[in-house]
């Protein structure tokens, strides 16, 4: 008897839950909106900022090599501008349409009498 009130209780438990995770919260009030905005082009700067400071670090850290290098008589390539990077280049493929398929793609076999095959 008591498995079968623990059992009971366990499906009303689920069944009240689940009613609780479909319900729909009210829309934001404009303060909450404006609250919203201002919090996102915060975390915007933010990122920003975050961004410049990691690209600064990453060309100190890149200029030390270099002169390393250099000193040991090591071969160092040139900087590369992170602009150069992707964009570039177009992308060419056959799956996406903006390239000719392959020439040693299988062609079909050709149906019919081997006489008549062209």
């Amino acid at each position: 008897m008591h498995i079968r009130t623990i059992g009971m209780a366990a499906i009303l438990c689920a069944a009240v839950t689940t009613g609780m995770a479909y319900a729909k919260l009210p829309a934001p009030t404009p303060e909450q909106q404006q609250a919203a905005a201002a919090k996102k082009e915060q975390a915007a700067a933010q990122a920003e900022q975050e961004k410049q400071q990691l690209g600064a670090s990453m060309e100190r850290i890149a200029a030390r090599w270099r002169a390393h290098a250099a000193a040991n008589g090591w071969k160092a390539h040139p900087p590369t501008p992170a602009s150069a990077g992707a964009s570039a280049t177009p992308i060419r493929s056959e799956k996406l349409g903006t390239a000719a398929p392959s020439t040693d793609v299988k062609q079909p076999e050709k149906q019919g009498p081997p006489d008549k095959i062209k």
